[in-house]
């Protein structure tokens, strides 16, 4: 299924928007329990990953329960198979991370080799890792992959694709979501109590029309 998918997936409302969980496996029952248990999109996190995996402990799990590799092997060649974004009645634009100055345009997010390992750098790195700051354009992000990305940046991308909203994760905000740039970016974050001492609240963001 996942290998037939585009890089973009685009889908319509009603529709229900989950940010990161981060393996918080009770949190995501949950979520199914309200979600459409029966029509879920997957796109890739920057976690969906050989070396972020073995490094969060993901590998060494699988090990401890399975006694070999094989069950992360696979995982992780599912990963490649994953979408990169998808786009909500041709007006909301879903991605884990954020822009990338390499990638002006959703045609040119629909012409990269995803089935591979995330790179370390460039435009599909970029979409896993950027994140959004209050800066004008662009400027090196202090992860080590991926860029701050500023307000004129995401005006820019949304006006070029007729984009309305830039909705994305990957940071931990304390209200569950929070919105910048005249609200036309949103970050979702999904994971309550993050590793369950943050004490954060979560959140999911439901389109119900394309209005």
């Amino acid at each position: 299924i996942l290998i037939e998918e585009p890089n973009i997936i685009y889908t319509s409302s009603p529709i229900t928007v989950c940010g990161d969980v981060h393996g918080q496996f009770y949190d995501v029952e949950e979520l199914f329990r309200f979600r459409y248990p029966n029509h879920i999109h997957l796109i890739r996190g920057n976690h969906e990953s050989r070396g972020i995996t073995q490094s969060y402990g993901f590998y060494d799990e699988c090990i401890r329960k399975y006694g070999n590799a094989n069950p992360w092997k696979f995982c992780c060649e599912l990963f490649d198979l994953l979408s990169i974004a998808a786009v909500i009645d041709n007006s909301v634009f879903c991605v884990h991370g954020g822009l990338s100055p390499y990638l002006n345009t959703l045609e040119m997010i629909q012409l990269i080799e995803r089935k591979t390992e995330v790179p370390n750098r460039g435009g599909f790195c970029d979409l896993l890792w950027s994140d959004p700051e209050e800066i004008n354009c662009w400027e090196l992000s202090p992860r080590g992959a991926g860029w701050l990305f500023g307000e004129i940046a995401t005006f820019n991308f949304l006006h070029t694709n007729n984009i309305s909203l830039v909705c994305r994760a990957h940071q931990l905000v304390n209200e569950g979501y929070k919105f910048m740039f005249e609200e036309k970016l949103v970050t979702v974050w999904s994971a309550p109590n993050y590793c369950y001492r943050c004490g954060n609240i979560a959140s999911i963001l439901k389109f119900d029309s394309a209005t």
